[in-house]
């Protein structure tokens, strides 16, 4: 069984202001198609050397199936850990946001999860996930959103759409998702409407520390970097298993 490879979209990165960035993220990902053909290969003729009675070319040729498999794993760890640093790299988002761009489904169902939680764990009262339009997906369907959906709803969470169809608003905290008049953020990068307010809001009240606001801007966001960098790190190897489990049966 083939597995999934879908991803959003006809470019991996949100802004299309790094060719060399995409370009990398395409030859992993075409390594990882590879050697998924040349896994695929090896495990019909293990099985067609078992059927045949050559129990030893069948062996054989299953380890080569297996290290195939492995290979391809690496690379779309590769591949996800890349792209996903690039389009929520510090000052391309907004802390409150995620962007899925680049990702299998697979991929982004469990890092959205996992962010889901972990913003829960911090008192984070919501989180926008960037799910792109559909525009470059085949027959402009949207494939990511409607898992972001999926996985809303199995956590109980309410959400909606935003008045750019490319975001979904998640509330965190299982209330009712704001309305567009109560929060009127851009889709793709930049401050969003609230978060300009309550910076506006903060430097009136404290009579303006440029300075002292830049360094805990500098410090926020470099927190956010490393909560990013170790949820990459924790969660993809356990998409790749889970991914191998269901989809790579290997005799």
């Amino acid at each position: 069984m083939a597995i999934p490879m879908e991803r959003l979209g006809g470019r991996a990165l949100r802004s299309a202001d790094n060719d060399d960035a995409e370009r990398e993220y395409d030859r992993l990902r075409d390594l990882a198609r590879a050697e998924n053909d040349k896994a695929h290969q090896a495990s019909q003729r293990s099985q067609d050397a078992f059927h045949s009675g050559d129990h030893d070319a069948s062996q054989k040729y299953s380890r080569e199936s297996k290290q195939h498999y492995a290979k391809r794993d690496d690379y779309n760890r590769q591949a996800a850990d890349y792209i996903f640093r690039e389009n929520n790299a510090q000052g391309k988002v907004d802390g409150d946001s995620i962007d899925l761009h680049g990702l299998y489904v697979e991929e982004a169902e469990r890092i959205l999860e996992e962010r889901i939680r972990s913003d829960q764990r911090r008192g984070q009262e919501h989180l926008h996930a960037i799910v792109g339009k559909g525009n470059h997906s085949t027959g402009h369907v949207q494939k990511i959103k409607p898992k972001v959906e999926e996985v809303c709803r199995e956590l109980g969470l309410k959400y909606r759409t935003e008045e750019n169809a490319g975001r979904i608003y998640i509330n965190l905290q299982g209330g009712e998702p704001m309305k567009p008049s109560q929060h009127t953020g851009g889709g793709y990068g930049g401050q969003t409407g609230h978060t300009g307010q309550h910076q506006q809001q903060h430097q009136q009240q404290h009579g303006g520390q440029p300075q002292q606001q830049q360094q805990q801007q500098q410090q926020h966001g470099n927190q956010k970097q490393d909560d990013m960098e170790e949820l990459v790190g924790k969660l993809l190897p356990k998409v790749l298993k889970k991914l191998e489990k269901a989809c790579c049966t290997v005799m």
